[in-house]
């Protein structure tokens, strides 16, 4: 830390946002509290779902690096902030913050910091700020090749029509006509609206409206979206607000052009939004099981695609939150609303965004305190019955140990899940590890009970409690990768997720656990460790690398399997693989020995 001229920093501060428009004695109380921290380069400031910020960060000299995924998202230079959401909220940092060429902070004490940021312009700066960062993610990191990384400004093939709100229906209409279009802008100041054809149907014929009527007395408030929106998102924004038609606009609210229905769901066919669009509007149960048909089709073009398995399980795990959330809404209209806030828990690979087509079905639910009342707990144990049968004829079935929201286990309000995370640290027997490797993967899926924040403050707490850490390690190395004699794969059939997938997730698990990481993903877990120094660098490396080949051969099985018209499953048989790649998943297994081999460091003899 360096000493500060509070005057300079005042003064620069008051150049950006959200200092700018801060009193002058407010901001020079702000400044009289900052210090400077320097940073060489590629040194983390801040740790994706570590430690929380307790600091609000502002650039002064050099750049820093916002990391997601081991992919680069954003680019700060001097004058820009972050920590601010972490600092809010009392979460994990959202990014890993990382030195970019070396670089200087001021840092701001949290009390001092929420001053800047509680005012009305420091609202809409976190707003701001949020919202571009987290599109950004979007476009770096879940971009689909192919498939979906069309954005909607690349579908735009014509300008965009305007007419006045006060002309005729009939001329309004005329317009639409010569020029092929299916809908037409009004502009009110500000306000965006719009005549399609669908209203001059709706609203013009069947409601026997003269065509002479202003056009105003038929347009409806436009749906609008950037040119940089993905196609596959702006499918999402279109479905959400029950409209046929987008307006793009840019920064500044000029209207760049008209995009219908037809031109989101004509991109491709196979694409993921075109699923997600049919399980959307799927009618009744049976609609969903159908459209869960396309799942392999899907699944086939993605592999095709050259898409990386990481990618491919994001993908999936997003469909299977539609196939839930689809049959959430079906199981609410059917039983009535819900007594008691309520939260979906998704555990296992989908909570991991792992998914495959050879995962069954793992969740739980939470809802909020019922007061004694039993009729809640059986009113979502109906909920729950519905849904879990849906998955399972959408091809997921029920985890083989029963971990699933129809049974009373996997089922309980909020504050009865709080205490089993609870004793699953305080009390590590078996069935307390068990329940903890399975339920702290997970993630809230559907419901508006907010659970995130407490179980985290739980599971950031497990680094403090040695015994849970000791028998976890211990479990940790209970699935042993499939090697025979002198570390040489089996000559017979093995399962490749009992093998191979399962320690790797334990193994990322521990580390995570065992140093305040609340992330899920696996390869995030991996990532997370060695940057906090609690993984050495090669073993996380291979970790990651053995991860992804067993990843890569797991989906090629799966194929194999579709396409000769078998279901997917997980038993390989080596004499079916090529020399190479039995080389390359020996490695994998040898790397996954050696990283549980290290665990015993965590378990005392004769533990």
């Amino acid at each position: 830390m360096e000493p500060v001229n509070t005057p300079e920093v005042a003064e620069f501060l008051g150049r950006f946002p959200p200092f700018d428009v801060l009193p002058e004695d407010e901001r020079t109380a702000v400044a009289d509290s900052v210090e400077l921290r320097t940073y060489v380069d590629g040194e983390n400031i801040l740790v994706e779902d570590a430690e929380p910020a307790d600091h609000l960060y502002v650039v002064r000299d050099g750049a820093v690096e916002l990391v997601h995924q081991e992919e680069v998202v954003d680019v700060l230079e001097p004058g820009e902030c972050f920590g601010h959401p972490s600092l809010l909220t009392g979460m994990a940092p959202a990014f890993t913050v990382r030195a970019h060429g070396g670089c200087a902070c001021y840092t701001i004490p949290g009390e001092q910091a929420l001053m800047a940021l509680r005012n009305p312009a420091g609202a809409r700066y976190v707003a701001m700020t949020l919202r571009e960062r987290l599109t950004r993610t979007g476009h770096t990191v879940h971009a689909l090749p192919q498939l979906a990384t069309l954005r909607v400004e690349e579908l735009i093939t014509r300008p965009p029509l305007f007419c006045s709100g006060d002309i005729a229906i009939r001329t309004a209409a005329l317009i639409m006509t010569e020029n092929e279009a299916s809908a037409i802008v009004v502009r009110d100041g500000a306000n965006l609206f719009i005549l399609t054809d669908a209203a001059l149907r709706g609203r013009v014929l069947a409601a026997d409206l003269s065509p002479e009527s202003p056009v105003y007395r038929v347009v409806t408030r436009a749906v609008t979206v950037r040119p940089d929106r993905l196609a596959v998102d702006a499918i999402i924004d279109m479905l959400d607000d029950g409209a046929d038609h987008l307006v793009v606009v840019d920064p500044v609210r000029d209207v760049l052009g008209v995009l219908s229905a037809a031109d989101l769901m004509g991109v491709e066919t196979r694409s993921p939004f075109a699923l997600r669009h049919a399980i959307l509007r799927a009618a009744d149960e049976d609609q969903v099981v159908a459209a869960a048909q396309n799942l392999r089709r899907l699944f086939l073009a993605l592999l095709d695609a050259g898409l990386a398995p990481v990618d491919i399980g994001r993908v999936l795990s997003l469909q299977f939150d539609t196939f839930t959330m689809r049959l959430l809404d079906l199981a609410f209209e059917a039983h009535g609303p819900a007594p008691v806030p309520w939260a979906w828990l998704a555990f296992g690979s989908a909570a991991r965004r792992e998914l495959t087509l050879g995962s069954d079905q793992e969740n739980a639910l939470a809802y909020g305190d019922a007061n004694g009342d039993v009729e809640v707990d059986r009113y979502f144990e109906r909920i729950a019955t519905d849904v879990n049968r849906g998955l399972e004829r959408c091809g997921f079935p029920h985890d083989p140990n029963d971990v699933v929201s129809t049974s009373a286990l996997w089922r309980m309000s909020v504050s009865n899940w709080a205490q089993v995370f609870r004793d699953c640290l305080e009390s590590p027997d078996r069935s307390h590890l068990i329940r903890a490797n399975v339920s702290f993967d997970y993630r809230a899926v559907a419901g508006g009970l907010e659970v995130t924040p407490e179980l985290v403050a739980i599971l950031r707490d497990a680094k403090n409690h040695p015994d849970f850490l000791r028998r976890l390690a211990r479990s940790a190395t209970d699935f042993k990768p499939p090697l025979g004699f002198r570390g040489a794969l089996p000559d017979k059939s093995f399962d490749l997720k009992k093998g191979g997938v399962i320690p790797i997730a334990n193994l990322a698990r521990f580390h995570a656990l065992a140093n305040g990481i609340t992330i899920s993903s696996t390869l995030d877990r991996l990532v997370a460790a060695q940057e906090l120094g609690a993984l050495e660098t090669g073993t996380a490396a291979g970790l990651r690398e053995a991860f992804e080949i067993v990843a890569r051969v797991r989906l090629d099985h799966h194929a194999a399997g579709i396409e000769a018209g078998r279901d997917p499953d997980n038993i390989i048989d080596p004499k079916d693989l090529t020399p190479l790649t039995r080389v390359y998943l020996r490695e994998a297994f040898r790397t996954v020995a050696a990283a549980q081999k290290q665990l015993g460091v965590y378990v005392p003899l004769g533990m």
